[in-house]
């Protein structure tokens, strides 16, 4: 029988390390590409650097850190391809998974979705979109949990997590989350287990969000003086 290690005075335990910075990731107070030094993270919890690494490396895991060798661990910063590539996955699996979820859902599921916009319509009203972002999150995930598939759950919770990255990195109209009623009417047909109508619009809704990001390819800075000016004639 192992001992069980006693926790330290004001010291927090691992998942509750990783609780609190996927959240700041998620809600955008940790921005993409911000470094995360192993020192910092230590002070702040109160933890030795063996948990430290370990809370990052569960959170690289998840794609939401990136860990550069020699050069430490920063909050990831996805590119434009990796943004298309998140939101057709989203698209492939999660009108199905509104399907299914309408032929499952009970009462207390629709009401515990009821609860989720809610909450994101209240940080929406005083003007905290990345909390309203997270709660969005938690939203679709919800939809995925109700669909009773474990798997393809897990799929949506990593995607959607990404897709706060990719949101705080890429998003040109903020207000859609202000004018979609998506959210609602996909209660609605879910409330009235109407699977056809939850799958048209869930599609729609990802369609809807995807319009709302810049994806253009950024242009490459020149590394060189020389590569700026081309090869000018003297």
């Amino acid at each position: 029988m192992k001992a069980v290690r006693k926790q330290k005075p004001g010291q927090t335990n691992t998942d509750e390390i990783v609780e609190s910075l996927r959240r700041a990731i998620l809600e955008h107070k940790l921005i993409p590409g911000a470094k995360l030094s192993e020192d910092e993270v230590c002070a702040v919890f109160n933890v030795g650097r063996t948990i430290v690494r370990g809370v990052l490396q569960a959170l690289a895991h998840e794609n939401l850190v990136t860990i550069k060798r020699n050069r430490g661990a920063f909050v990831a910063d996805p590119g434009v391809r990796e943004a298309r590539e998140v939101f057709e996955a989203r698209a492939l699996l999660e009108p199905r998974t509104a399907h299914s979820a309408a032929l499952r859902a009970t009462k207390k599921d629709v009401k515990t979705l009821r609860a989720h916009i809610a909450a994101e319509h209240a940080a929406i009203e005083a003007g905290d979109i990345g909390s309203a972002v997270y709660l969005s999150g938690l939203f679709h995930a919800a939809i995925a949990d109700i669909a009773d598939q474990s798997t393809i759950a897990a799929f949506i919770q990593s995607l959607v997590s990404r897709s706060s990255l990719i949101v705080a990195l890429y998003w040109k109209r903020r207000n859609t989350l202000c004018e979609s009623h998506a959210h609602h009417e996909l209660i609605d047909a879910i409330a009235n287990n109407d699977g056809p109508r939850a799958e048209a619009l869930m599609q729609s809704h990802l369609v809807d969000l995807l319009s709302g990001l810049d994806l253009r390819e950024k242009p490459t800075a020149p590394s060189s003086l020389k590569e700026a000016l081309g090869s000018p004639s003297v």
